[in-house]
Parts: C-alpha cells; sequence; structure tokens
C-alpha cells in the first residue's frame, strides 16, 4: 500500500533571485536530497538551476 506522503509538492525556487518559483512533486525514495532542475526562469529571460526549498 502506498503512502500518501511518498510523493510530496515542493516548491522550487530561482537561484537567480529573481523571486521566480516552480511547484512539483518528487518522490521521496529516489530523490531522498534535495531537488535541483534546470528550468526556464521568465523573469531573468533563462534557463538557471533552480533548488527544492523547505
Amino acid at each position: 500500500m502506498a503512502r500518501a506522503n511518498q510523493r510530496p509538492v515542493v516548491k522550487l525556487r530561482s537561484t537567480a533571485g529573481t523571486g521566480a518559483t516552480y511547484v512539483t512533486r518528487k518522490n521521496r525514495q529516489n530523490d531522498p536530497d534535495r531537488l535541483v532542475l534546470r528550468k526556464y526562469d521568465p523573469v531573468a529571460g533563462k534557463h538557471v538551476l533552480f533548488r527544492e526549498e523547505r
């Protein structure tokens, strides 16, 4: 039986300091550390790293 908190909703904040955010889900079993994704920052106008904030 799957636990409800296996795939929690996490907020990703831009490392460019623009305040842009994305919201996604992650699997805690596969990614126990903080998630880091390279995504498009519409404020900066380019792709930057987005880190999971807690």
